[in-house]
């Protein structure tokens, strides 16, 4: 189970940098804490699906393609 939950974090951060966000201003995008989003992108937190649906609309991708995104990764 750690394992989803880090390559999900590191996803993140890596889609979040590429858009040139910082840690704050990306969660302000998804309507979530900051600190939350970095105990995802720590591998720290399971989040619901109703955040990772937040998270994907803020980096524009649907679910689908960000979790092929985890998968070439």
């Amino acid at each position: 189970m750690d394992d989803i939950k880090l390559k999900f974090g590191k996803q993140l951060k890596y889609e979040r940098i590429k858009l040139g966000l910082s840690q704050e201003s990306f969660a302000s995008k998804c309507n979530l804490d900051r600190t939350y989003i970095a105990s995802i992108e720590n591998g720290k937190r399971n989040i619901s699906i109703v955040n990772i649906e937040k998270i994907c609309k803020a980096l524009n991708y649907n679910l689908s393609e960000y979790f092929k995104l985890m998968e070439v990764q």
